[in-house]
This record gives structure tokens, sequence and C-alpha cells, in this order.
């Protein structure tokens, strides 16, 4: 084939192309791809600011999202690619997490080595939670939580980072060799003006410096077992009772109607958005 045959290829597939709708993951800021007669075309969303799984239509140098991808289009896009058993370590964004091989081994086998990944679009994950993920040789996407992995081996290894226990000291029945290397990448060393855990007087000085930091002020607590029920004031004194994650001090239950965002804001940052609430600024 001649170098002008293959311009008037390349013309007709793009032209079919623009044609055409795509399903493709996208992540926050970030662009979808398709693949063209062998080569990989990169589009702008359109909107902006979308994340998740959609159906697009070329437009252009932009993409448009026709539809959010159904649950079974996203399944049959991933078994095109080797599914492969990880451990969530610590998150980046709201739905992207670094993760390590739960078998380093089986990775090497079939990736050619064992190495941390960022996985895209992980729903509902917690750290050292294990996880499907599969590659499309550019990036990791989520797919299931693992149902075979032993819960209690990940909330054991989340007790001990909230007690900042040092990587050489975790001792956790059934804890394997990739466990314990996602552990020592989750544990940092612990800052003097940071909580100690340890402390006796438990969880209090990370909820009172949360709000402190924006203005609120703590007036107690419970412990709910996988969350604190927060009683808290803003600066005007105004009343609120929040349920928090004792994990990262993420807002599981704001209190006041956030049309299901409760888990996008922490303690520190829920004590403006109630303020702005309180002044009706929000929504």
């Amino acid at each position: 084939m001649n170098i002008f045959n293959l311009i008037d290829k390349l013309e007709h597939a793009e032209h079919e192309l623009q044609k055409t709708e795509f399903v493709a993951p996208c992540v926050l800021d970030g662009k979808v791809r398709t693949r063209l007669d062998g080569l990989v075309r990169t589009f702008a969303p359109s909107p902006a600011g979308f994340e998740g799984w959609g159906v697009f239509q070329p437009d252009g140098k932009r993409a448009a999202l026709v539809e959010p991808a159904s649950l079974a289009t996203v399944e049959r896009y991933l078994a095109l690619f080797e599914p492969l058993r990880v451990l969530l370590v610590g998150k980046l964004s709201e739905r992207s997490w670094v993760a390590f091989p739960a078998n380093g081994s089986d990775m090497a086998q079939r990736f050619g080595q064992a190495h941390p990944m960022v996985v895209h679009l992980v729903d509902g994950g917690r750290a050292f939670d294990t996880v499907i993920a599969r590659t499309d040789g550019g990036a990791w996407w989520f797919e299931e939580s693992d149902r075979r992995a032993d819960p209690r081996l990940a909330e054991d290894l989340r007790d001990a980072l909230r007690h900042m226990w040092h990587p050489n000291r975790v001792r956790v029945r059934g804890m394997t060799p990739e466990m314990r290397s996602a552990y020592a990448m989750a544990w940092k060393e612990p800052d003097p003006e940071s909580f100690d855990w340890t402390r006796p007087e438990g969880p209090k000085r990370p909820l009172e410096e949360a709000l402190r930091r924006a203005g609120g002020q703590l007036r107690s607590y419970s412990d709910e077992g996988e969350y604190f029920n927060v009683e808290w004031a803003t600066a005007e004194g105004k009343v609120h009772h929040s349920a928090i994650d004792k994990d990262d001090l993420t807002v599981i239950s704001a209190g006041i109607c956030l049309s299901g965002r409760d888990r996008d804001f922490d303690l520190q940052s829920l004590v403006g958005v109630v303020e702005g609430w309180n002044r009706q600024e929000w929504w």
C-alpha cells in the first residue's frame, strides 16, 4: 500500500469513527481513548470533569458523553483483559488508589514483573481491601471487590495502622509478604505534631484538631465501632451531629442534606460546608 492509499484509508476510518459510539473509562480531568485501525485516538471528554465509565460519541477533538456505561457493558469491556488480585494501599484521589499485587509471583509470571500500580475508578474501597483490577496496557481499572479475601485481615491491618504500629512490629495471623509490603507502603513515620493513637486520650485530639482548624469546636464523641458519632459546634455555636469514618475522618453522614455527597468531605472541610449551609449558601 503506497502512502496515498494509506492516507485515504485513515481518512475513511476517521470519517467512520466520527459516526461511531465507543465505550471508555475516564478519570477526573483525564482523556478518553479508543483504537482506530491499530492507532490510538485520544479525545477530551465532554462534559469536562466527567469521571467514570461512559459511552462516547466523537465530535472533532472532543468526545461527547452519550450516557454512563451500564454495568454489563463495563463487565464486557473489562473481560477483554487479564484480571489481577491487588491490595489497596492508599487513596490518591476520590476514586484512584495506589495498590500492590496480592500475589507478587503471580503478577511477575503473567505481567513480567511485580510492582505497585495505580488503580482507577475504585468503588467503595478501603485500605488493605483485596480487589480485582484489570489493565488495558496503559492503566489499571477496578473491576470488583475480591469476595474470596478474608475481610478480617484487612481490618486487622487497618487497626494496626490506626495505632501506627511500625511495619516490623505488625503481627497479624495469616498476613502474607505482600500484605506486609502494602502495610509498609501505607505506614508513615509519625509526625511529632500529629496525633498518636496510642495516647490515652484516644481519638479526641485529632477530632478536636480537625474541627479547630476550620473554626469549629468538639462537644463530645462516641465510638460506634466503624465510625465516630461526633457532636460539634460551629463558630456561631450551632450544634451538629455527624458520623465520621474512624480511618481517615471522612464524613459518612454529615447530619444535613448533602445530596449523597457526604463522603466528598472530611471533618475539617465539613465545618465550612455546614456554615455555608446555615447561611443558605450551600445548594
